[in-house]
C-alpha cells in the first residue's frame, strides 16, 4: 500500500536518507542543491507517459573546464513517483537513497548504462 506522507514528512525521509549515504561520498560532492517536485513534466520530444524518480541536472566533473565560477548543480527528487513504488516509510527512505546516490553518480561523470549495470540503475 503507496505511504501517504505531507510535504514536510517527506522532506524529514529525504533528510533521514542522505545523513545514510557514505560520508566520504557525500564530502566529495559540492555546489549542488536538492530539491523535491511532485512529479517530472516530461520535455517536448519525450513520451508524455515519462517518469523520473529523479534528475541530476548540471555539468559532471568530468566535462567541467576551468570555469572560475558556476551555478549549483541540481538534482531533484519526485515525490509521487517515488511514493507510487514504495509502500513504508521505511522503503521511502531507501528508494531516495538509492535515488541520490544514482543522480549524484551522474555529478561524477557515470552514465545510466554503466549504473545499471552496477545495480543503481
Amino acid at each position: 500500500m503507496r505511504p501517504q506522507m505531507s510535504d514536510e514528512e517527506f522532506d524529514a525521509a529525504v533528510e533521514d536518507a542522505l545523513t545514510q549515504i557514505p560520508e566520504a561520498l557525500a564530502a566529495k560532492v559540492d555546489n549542488v542543491v536538492i530539491f523535491v517536485e511532485d512529479r517530472y513534466t516530461p520535455r517536448p520530444g519525450e513520451p508524455a507517459d515519462t517518469v523520473l524518480l529523479g534528475l541530476y541536472e548540471g555539468i559532471p566533473l568530468t566535462e567541467r573546464g576551468g570555469e572560475p565560477w558556476s551555478m549549483p548543480d541540481q538534482i531533484t527528487l519526485y515525490k509521487e513517483s517515488i511514493l507510487d513504488i514504495c509502500s513504508s516509510r521505511q522503503e521511502v527512505i531507501e528508494q531516495v537513497q538509492i535515488t541520490m546516490v544514482h543522480e549524484i553518480a551522474h555529478f561524477f561523470g557515470i552514465d545510466d548504462q554503466t549504473l545499471h549495470r552496477l545495480g543503481w540503475g
